[in-house]
């Protein structure tokens, strides 16, 4: 039933599904709940303390949902669709003839990002089985795409990672996900400190690849979606926390960008019970 519907959504043009994806996100909006509080909260803790701003957001995560489909689906006319001014910072990166860590945050359409990023060389990106056990049929075919390879999060995964970028390959994950046990520090995030995974870090200082931060911002009317890059300044840190940071502090940038596109209803203040003590600094 699920993966009917999907393939039904599919078929229908991005200007429809983006318009009547804004009007089911602000439609969901309205109701009061632990949904509308977060994206409020997060969203006024970044500066953006305007409810038209929220109700914008909330319109726009509703246009990521529906668009989801096609792209999984009908990947070919999306990718036809996907425009950029700053092709120039993966071409230079390329040139140095060593892998990429590419950072996808929870911004714009971060499912559109790495069936892009194909046209490249190969990409290994990571993934979690999801939470409706209906969609892994979808999730599975949107996978299946030369030159793409989705591997688990688990230590596995991470090892596949790292044999990429010892193979000067590329490889993607999102920066922004809540760490598991002992994966995590805390940085800042728009001046409140959020548990920030370390992994990132330690691929990029492990094998010495260039770091790019990276998302796709949805066009208006339907139009596609046009790519942002921001490179991470080398050398890194050496110190996880400080390289948390940067992390943090690009990803910022990058969401300023467009802020009303990034999915401030995830819940990325989350304090696991597993956490670290929060240092003095925070305190």
């Amino acid at each position: 039933m699920v993966l009917a519907l999907i393939r039904v959504l599919a078929k229908l043009p991005l200007p429809v599904l983006h318009g009547l994806g804004r009007f089911l996100g602000r439609c969901i909006y309205a109701f009061p709940g632990r949904y509308r509080e977060r994206l409020r909260s997060n969203a006024r803790q970044a500066g953006y303390t305007d409810a038209a701003f929220a109700r914008r957001a909330a319109a726009e995560t509703g246009a990521m949902i529906l668009e989801t489909p096609k792209i999984w689906l009908d990947t070919a006319q999306c990718l036809e669709r996907v425009s950029s001014h700053e092709e120039h910072v993966v071409q230079e990166a390329l040139a140095e003839g060593r892998g990429i860590l590419y950072l996808t945050p929870h911004l714009g359409c971060f499912e559109i990002t790495a069936r892009h990023l194909v046209r490249y060389g190969p990409l290994t990106v990571m993934y979690r089985p999801p939470r409706y056990a209906a969609l892994e049929p979808a999730m599975e075919h949107a996978r299946n795409m030369p030159g793409l390879r989705a591997v688990p999060a688990t230590m596995q995964g991470v090892r596949e990672f790292v044999r990429a970028l010892k193979r000067d390959e590329a490889v993607g994950m999102l920066p922004d996900q809540v760490p598991g046990s002992g994966d995590g520090v805390w940085a800042p995030f728009f001046g409140r400190p959020a548990l920030t995974m370390t992994l990132a870090g330690k691929l990029a200082r492990q094998t010495g690849v260039a770091v790019i931060m990276l998302a796709g911002e949805r066009l208006p009317r339907g139009q596609g979606w046009r790519m942002h890059y921001l490179r991470l300044p080398e050398p890194l840190p050496a110190e996880p926390e400080a390289l948390a940071k940067l992390i943090n502090t690009s990803m910022e940038s990058l969401i300023q960008r467009f802020p009303e596109q990034y999915l401030w209803s995830y819940n990325r203040y989350k304090i696991p019970s597993d956490a670290p003590p929060l240092p003095d600094s925070f305190t």
